[in-house]
């Protein structure tokens, strides 16, 4: 579980750490991201991981909903591979307030009820650096996933009461992926 991998994991012991963990740790990411809620914590943006692959942007949302969180997330980002088109087998919500985090910690910590048979167990852990709606916005709203010869659905996309509404504009023109595998010049015409 992703609790256990955690504590198994250790600052002093970057070099050998399992190459996932050492990338987890480059990153910003230590122990502590998978450690579930205390009280007080104002934080609301998680990582669901280990997600089947064939998942899309609706299949996990049509999820999140069916599991009671139907208009308690404002941004939901799924990143898929532009080569295969299959998600990366993670995403990261934003809860509206902190108070829904420990439930949705607890439902999907260990998830598996899948639309279609999958041996992945679902973990959750906390995003970082970035936390809450504005500061995923702020993320995404110029990068090169935002251009416009990217698909709708490979995009985060934030919500207001689970209707889906307009992404803030970008501050500047998004460049253009630089992705293998993505010709994004075909997708703009074609």
């Amino acid at each position: 579980s992703c609790v256990d991998q955690a504590a198994g994991f250790q600052a002093s012991k970057v070099k050998s750490c399992p190459r996932r963990r050492y990338k987890q740790f480059a990153r910003g990411m230590d122990a502590t991201d998978h450690e579930p809620p205390t009280d007080g914590d104002c934080r609301t943006t998680v990582m669901l991981r280990n997600l089947p692959n064939n998942y899309t942007r609706e299949m996990v949302m049509s999820m999140l909903d069916a599991e009671g969180f139907a208009g308690l997330y404002d941004f939901f980002y799924l990143p898929i591979d532009f080569k295969t088109e299959a998600c990366l087998g993670y995403a990261f919500v934003n809860l509206v307030t902190p108070s829904d985090v420990p439930r949705f910690w607890v439902t999907f910590t260990g998830y598996k009820k899948w639309a279609f048979t999958s041996k992945k167990v679902c973990c959750v852990t906390w995003s970082g650096p970035h936390q809450g709606r504005d500061a995923h916005v702020d993320r995404y709203r110029n990068s090169p996933i935002m251009h416009s010869s990217v698909p709708e659905e490979y995009k985060p996309i934030v919500l207001e009461g689970g209707e889906r509404i307009q992404f803030p504009a970008p501050t500047k023109t998004p460049k253009l992926p630089r992705t293998r595998g993505f010709d994004a010049h075909a997708v703009a015409s074609g």
